[in-house]
């Protein structure tokens, strides 16, 4: 199938000053009066969140209107998620397309969006789109993804990315043959906390990086019925903690500190017990809730990870990063890093750690909607300006491809009991 090519978005007039960007001048906006969105609510079409810009009328903000479009499939995070971020972002969502049309319908009408789809290849082939925002199981990414390039429309994917490093080849490289913007929403690199660590490494804080200990222990209350078996709880279907939260901490540690030369791991199903969601009787999840890798990067930094979705009650998530002169460490109390959350920090000669202060462009605005659409929100931008310049700004496909033949190597060596060199 022949691949259309885009070619960069024409920029269309500025009529703002910089500060009213956030100190970043986007290659195209126009701005128009919008209600603000207060917490608890959800966006309304065309609707801004609080801070967005912060001029205008009394009670009112102002929003930045991008002229792009974009649809949605997924009816769960995409709507969710996905669908308020693009709005915020000033996108029109022109469509929503979910498995079960009921619950899309439902979805669409509650974060407005006016259409919906019933057939996610009848979202992709809409002429008037100008990207795909991929929200649904990793299983139909490949498919999903080819046929949204083959459209001529730029993709934002989410994690699990593919369902081995294979497909995710292939997607990466029918993206980068169309010239299209290809993203994968590793939003986590936009946490204010993850954004400030790779600053303070950049910085040279710690030195010559060394060591990067990590731990997230999660878990699903204790009692009560078992959870439903969904995809998450499917190997066949690319569940599994290491690809559904595993990714994002690979993806991290890749953003730090460069390619992974060696992977070894172990992964384990320690609770299996599950329900049928249709006729509530028992049934038995396949994919790993628990994990632990071992990683060396071509860098020289060596890393551990361990992770499970057993811990009752939950812990949260703790990075430690060891350097020459230097250590850092962050912590959060669930799987997502919080807007708010610190890192700190101590140096050689130093008594202990101390807070250090998150520099404030790495927050430039809060949204107390939900403490996943700040960093979603900021990748958004991240997927316009790509659009606008004709580029893929990292986490791009490849940076999902990379990633995804970590989680590879690591499934493989857990199999093996032996540690796989990476190419």
């Amino acid at each position: 199938m022949e691949l259309l090519r885009r070619q960069p978005l024409p920029p269309l007039p500025l009529v703002a000053r910089d500060a009213l960007l956030h100190g970043r001048l986007l290659p195209s906006v126009v701005l128009r009066p919008a209600e603000s969105v207060p917490a608890g609510r959800g966006a309304r079409r065309g609707a801004a969140a609080e801070g967005r810009a912060s001029s205008g009328p009394p009670g009112r903000t102002l929003r930045v209107v991008s002229g792009l479009r974009v649809g949605v499939l997924g009816a769960g995070f995409g709507a969710a998620v996905h669908v308020p971020a693009f709005l915020s972002e000033g996108w029109e969502v022109v469509a929503l397309w979910g498995r079960s049309g009921e619950r899309t319908r439902e979805a669409a009408a509650g974060a407005g969006v006016a259409a919906w789809e019933g057939h996610w290849r009848d979202l992709i082939e809409r002429r008037d789109l100008d990207a795909v925002a991929i929200a649904t199981p990793p299983a139909p990414h490949r498919e999903m993804v080819l046929s949204a390039v083959a459209s001529g429309k730029h993709v934002l994917c989410e994690k699990p990315f593919a369902l081995d490093a294979a497909e995710a080849a292939e997607m990466a490289g029918a993206a980068s043959r169309s010239g299209l913007t290809a993203m994968i929403a590793h939003e986590f690199r936009h946490a204010p906390p993850r954004a400030h660590i790779a600053r303070l490494l950049e910085q040279g804080y710690i030195g010559e990086p060394l060591v990067a200990s990590l731990e997230l222990l999660i878990g699903r209350p204790p009692a009560g019925e078992p959870p439903p078996l969904t995809w998450q709880g499917r190997a066949s279907d690319g569940g599994g903690l290491l690809g559904a939260l595993g990714s994002h901490y690979i993806d991290g540690l890749r953003h730090w500190f460069g390619d992974v030369e060696v992977a070894g791991g172990r992964l384990a199903v320690l609770r299996p017990e599950r329900r049928d969601p249709v006729t509530g009787d028992a049934a038995l999840a396949d994919a790993d809730d628990t994990f632990s890798f071992h990683l060396l990067f071509r860098s020289g930094v060596v890393a551990t990870m361990t992770a499970t979705w057993t811990a009752v009650p939950a812990i949260g998530a703790r990075i430690h990063l060891v350097g020459s002169e230097g250590v850092l460490e962050a912590t959060q109390p669930g799987p997502n890093p919080q807007p708010d959350g610190v890192v700190l920090g101590g140096r050689a000669g130093e008594d202990g750690l101390r807070e250090l202060p998150t520099p404030s462009d790495l927050v430039p605005f809060r949204d107390d909607r939900d403490h996943r659409l700040m960093a979603f929100r900021l990748l958004v931008r991240d997927f316009e300006r790509g659009i606008r310049s004709g580029t893929s700004p990292a986490p791009s496909f490849e940076d999902g491809a990379r990633a995804q033949a970590v989680i590879d190597a690591v499934r493989e060596s857990a199999e093996k009991g032996s540690v796989v060199a990476l190419g």
